[in-house]
């Protein structure tokens, strides 16, 4: 009986790898017979057609027409904003403060009186002096007439005559003086601070003696600017103002570019001026000064990530008419300035070249494209 069952199992163990042995080789059958076919396609395609080539499979990319443009290139600097007229309006003399007629937020006109000192010993000597004028005054006219008569000696007149004049002088210097205790306004602004107090004593620059009167109808930006820019920055620069804070941005141009190099910061100062119109402008305010210092108007402007580079320089990617197809040219190019992410190409490109912008990271020159 176990004999009966091994035969058995041998005899289909035989017929299934009998069967596989017959599969396979119909299948390499099969196999031959396409490779034969494909040749005698090939060949029928060939004699009925034989200026057709086989077409090519293309790369889908995007593109734009080359057109030039206008490229500026521009400074970025970080400035404060002032007012064209910041004045710390101190006494011109040292004395006890008696009034102040102003408080921060006053507007004030030029010449206007802000505070005044305590002047009591000038007025008192303005009216001795005053005394002694009459004085010496009348006894220089009766002189003076008395000499016209030829009465009396040329000393006794020229003495009454220095005397009445001396007098005089020391009369108007006592009245400067009594105008130098007045503290005026010298020009038409606001009153930012007011640090002096009735009873305080005021000194000619004291810190706290000071009255801060600011005119910001002309507002000044000043910035800082490194020398590497000296030779491209130069008064009348077209420079555009931008304020964070504010949101608000102003055209204008540079009015002053320092002459001095600061040694320790290797900086140069650059001022601009504008007129705030409906924008309220404070001092010490940050604001961004953005200072062209070059332009072309007649260059080809490409953003940075259009642009590859290999040891042999700069290229871009070209789809260029090939019959009916259009293919991938690499075309080597020179750039000369970036700004903003754009960047100036100066030799390379013409009017009309349909420059790859997208699908261009593994195109191989000659490779078909598609629009």
């Amino acid at each position: 009986m176990k004999k009966i069952i091994y035969y058995s199992a041998l005899i289909a163990f035989l017929v299934s790898c009998s069967q596989n042995i017959d599969k396979k080789a119909e299948l390499e059958k099969l196999k031959l017979q396409r490779d034969q076919l494909n040749i005698q396609i090939t060949k029928l395609e060939a004699e009925i057609s034989p200026s057709e080539k086989p077409e090519l499979k293309g790369t889908t990319v995007s593109v734009t027409d080359a057109v030039e443009c206008v490229f500026n290139h521009y400074i970025s600097v970080q400035g404060t904003v002032d007012g064209d007229q910041n004045i710390a309006v101190s006494p011109q003399m040292p004395g006890i403060v008696t009034a102040v007629y102003v408080k921060e937020g006053s507007v004030v006109k030029s010449g206007q009186l802000l505070a005044e000192l305590d002047a009591q010993v000038l007025k008192q000597s303005i009216e001795e002096v005053k005394t002694q004028l009459e004085l010496v005054t009348s006894i220089f006219e009766k002189q003076s007439a008395l000499w016209d008569k030829k009465i009396g000696s040329e000393i006794q007149y020229l003495q009454a005559k220095s005397n009445k004049e001396s007098l005089e002088r020391r009369l108007n210097t006592i009245r400067e003086q009594l105008k130098m205790a007045k503290i005026l306004s010298p020009i038409n602004g606001t009153v930012e601070s007011v640090p002096l107090r009735v009873g305080q004593m005021a000194s000619p620059g004291g810190p706290t003696s000071a009255i801060r009167v600011i005119n910001m109808s002309v507002a000044k930006i000043s910035a800082d600017v490194s020398e590497t820019y000296a030779t491209r920055i130069k008064d009348g620069n077209p420079a555009l103002v931008s304020f964070p804070d504010l949101g608000k941005n102003i055209e204008t141009k540079l009015n002053f570019t320092g002459r001095y190099i600061d040694p320790v910061n290797r900086t140069f100062k650059v001022e601009c001026k504008i007129s705030p119109k409906n924008i309220v402008l404070r001092a010490n305010m940050i604001a961004y000064l953005k200072i062209k210092d070059y332009t072309n108007e007649n260059a080809f402007c490409l953003p940075v990530n259009y642009i590859q580079s290999n040891q042999n320089g700069k290229f871009i990617y070209i789809a260029k008419q090939d019959g009916n197809d259009l293919t991938a040219e690499k075309r080597s190019i020179k750039t000369g300035k970036d700004y903003d992410g754009i960047v100036e190409v100066l030799e390379g490109l013409s009017v009309g070249d349909k420059i790859i912008t997208a699908g261009f990271q593994n195109l191989n020159p000659g490779q078909k494209v598609i629009l």
